[in-house]
């Protein structure tokens, strides 16, 4: 078996067609193969062939003799690492000993990569519905003739179109309707340019484009981990739980002109995971996920809103009502700031969603929005915090500090509470609540009326039979006086309180010196302030002066009459 090149034999002018059947030219493992792949060509003809030949471009290429002794019905021509010279037109042909075949059906080998690779776009959106047409953009700033678009799957499909000069963009360009798509298939794109004078030469292919078409199909669910809300830096996964049957789901972020990544759904769950390391500003925004399986596309999942927190100045969270609410009350909180934030927005703690309301100026100069919860019931109750943005941003200010929301009266009991030495004591004296509980509690809440800083919560003890905990408050000043409740919650929803305990009022003194006398003879005599004594001393001084001087000076006018006088 031996193969033989020549390069000057013209397929058009050496051989007449003959009688015998027309082979078939195959290639593998594509007809458009990317620079430096190996291609085999494989020429079926009958049997009996003796010789079969390959021409490229109307010359031959290669010739293969086959064993005389074991003739073959096919040859096979395999090219390593193609090159651009490769790139052309093929037919075959084959000898047996009644004469030269025809030739085969023209079969192009197109190579791709030999120059930059164009950018593939859906104009407006790469959403799509059922039934709808979309144009596909094909754009590239060097000049090109042509520009093909690409259908991947089993059955490729190519639209070829002249290019065109954007003045715009300042783009060579061409725009491709496809359509009306359908959502029981996926609609995967690629787009390559090439020049007239070498149209087996393909540019490198453009990323691929892949309409994600809203079927019928049920919805897949979207969470994110440990939430939507995270600081900057933070490591989150995105979750797209599709049908059992998904065999592939889409992330989609909005105003993206092509998926955020696609994933195969994993057991169990049939979950999709798709992983931020590490949560960056082009990550803020918001995000839908798509299924794939045999029976079509889903639709869109809801939108996942993806924000970054931390950029501005964290605004205070606020409720007049209190902390600890008795169920039906109606719940307002309100976030203000002195930055002004156009809106503000409330998000709770494990929550998929958060509410958002435009910030209004105040008299005071401050930025506030209220937000109204409605009648306190159990859904209500929770870790809210509050962030104030800019329009326009999926970035929000660093957050404020967090406001536990409780609801009193959900498990049926109440605790005890009482007060240690005394409901009454001193100034500087230390002083412990007990508050204790024959129920199963996992923590005691102590709460003051009025207070405005957050009611304590203690881990509880297990000890002589009780559930207590022990609230100690040390060198206690008036402040501390107040009337005091207690409150027992369970692990498993620890915002659901008990009922309230018997109130408790501590009352703070002043505080008395008892100084014994003992003491007192001990003690040396106590300095006295002698400054206002030693003021009137030195006026008493300044006085006397005065008086002096006047005497000095009148005897001195007395001598100087009684000189005059006995001159005269």
């Amino acid at each position: 078996m031996t193969f033989t090149f020549t390069a000057l034999l013209r397929l058009d002018v050496l051989f007449l067609a003959g009688a015998l059947p027309k082979p078939v030219l195959t290639v593998q493992p594509d007809s458009v193969v990317y620079m430096k792949t190996t291609v085999t060509f494989l020429c079926e003809g009958t049997t009996g062939a003796k010789v079969y030949r390959l021409y490229r471009d109307g010359y031959q290429y290669l010739r293969h003799t086959e064993n005389p002794q074991n003739p073959k019905n096919k040859a096979e021509f395999s090219i390593s690492k193609i090159t651009h010279h490769q790139a052309g037109q093929y037919h075959c042909q084959y000898q047996t000993r009644d004469g030269w075949s025809e030739y085969s059906d023209a079969l192009e080998l197109v190579v791709t990569g030999a120059y930059s690779k164009s950018s593939l776009s859906a104009r407006p959106i790469p959403m799509v519905t059922e039934g709808e047409n979309v144009t596909l953009q094909c754009a590239s700033w060097q000049q090109y003739d042509r520009f093909i678009l690409m259908k991947e799957g089993p059955q490729r499909l190519f639209w070829t179109l002249d290019s065109q000069y954007n003045f715009y963009t300042r783009q060579f360009q061409a725009l491709f309707s496809v359509g009306p798509v359908t959502s029981n298939q996926r609609w995967t794109f690629r787009c390559y340019s090439f020049n007239k004078y070498r149209p087996q030469l393909w540019s490198e292919p453009s990323e691929p484009l892949e309409l994600l078409v809203s079927g019928t199909l049920h919805k897949p669910t979207m969470k994110a981990e440990p939430g939507s809300v995270v600081t900057s830096g933070s490591h989150m996964t995105i979750w797209c739980q599709g049908n059992l049957d998904a065999e592939i789901c889409v992330l989609h972020k909005e105003g993206s002109q092509k998926p955020w990544g696609t994933q195969t759904p994993e057991n169990p769950g049939n979950k999709a995971k798709f992983s931020i390391p590490s949560v960056t500003q082009q990550h803020g925004g918001q995000y839908r996920c798509y299924c794939y399986s045999s029976a079509g596309w889903s639709e869109p999942s809801d939108t996942l809103e993806l924000v970054l927190t931390g950029e501005g100045t964290k605004p205070s969270l606020l409720t007049h009502q209190g902390q600890i609410l008795d169920p039906g009350k109606t719940l307002t909180l309100q976030c203000c700031s002195d930055i002004n934030y156009d809106r503000f927005v409330l998000y709770k703690l494990g929550g998929a969603d958060f509410t958002q309301y435009g910030g209004q100026w105040t008299q005071a100069g401050l930025s506030m929005a209220s937000f109204i919860l409605g009648p306190v019931r159990s859904s209500i109750t929770g870790q809210y915090r509050c962030y104030g943005a800019h329009n326009l941003s999926s970035e929000w200010s660093a957050s404020s500090d967090p406001l536990d929301i409780l609801i009193t009266g959900q498990l049926p009991f109440s605790p005890s509470l009482s007060v240690k030495p005394n409901s009454t004591v001193h100034s500087g004296d230390n002083v412990t609540l007990l508050c204790q509980s024959t129920d199963q509690v996992d923590t005691f809440i102590l709460s003051k009326e009025g207070a405005a800083h957050q009611p304590q919560p203690l881990k509880s003890k297990f000890q002589v039979q009780e559930f207590q905990a022990e609230f100690s408050m040390s060198a206690v000043t008036s402040d501390i006086s107040g009337t005091y409740r207690c409150y027992g919650s369970q692990d498993s929803s620890p915002y659901l309180l008990s009922h309230a305990s018997a109130p408790v009022e501590l009352t703070v003194l002043g505080e008395v010196t008892m100084t014994p006398q003992s003491d007192i003879k001990s003690k040396p005599p106590m300095s006295t302030d002698h400054t206002v004594e030693n003021l009137i001393r030195m006026g008493f001084a300044a006085m006397i002066l005065t008086v002096l001087g006047i005497l000095v000076f009148e005897a001195w006018g007395s001598q100087r009459r009684a000189q005059r006088a006995a001159e005269k």
